[in-house]
């Protein structure tokens, strides 16, 4: 009876530290994907961002 508690335990401790070690690595992968969609973002609206930015900085200097 021993062992198979034994064992029960052996596996939930294994599933949950790979439970574990899977959610790490999803989360790397959905920063990695919105890192990503921040530079795309970027560079599609490059000229946008440049005059928005010049735009509150001649605003700020004037004021």
């Amino acid at each position: 009876m021993r062992e198979k508690s034994g064992k029960v335990k052996e596996f939930v401790t294994k599933k949950f530290h790979m439970d574990a070690r899977s959610k790490k690595g999803m989360e790397l992968v959905q920063v990695a994907i919105m890192v990503a969609i921040a530079v795309a973002l970027g560079l599609i609206f490059k000229t946008q961002i440049t005059d928005f930015v010049n735009r509150t900085f001649e605003g700020l200097n004037n004021f």
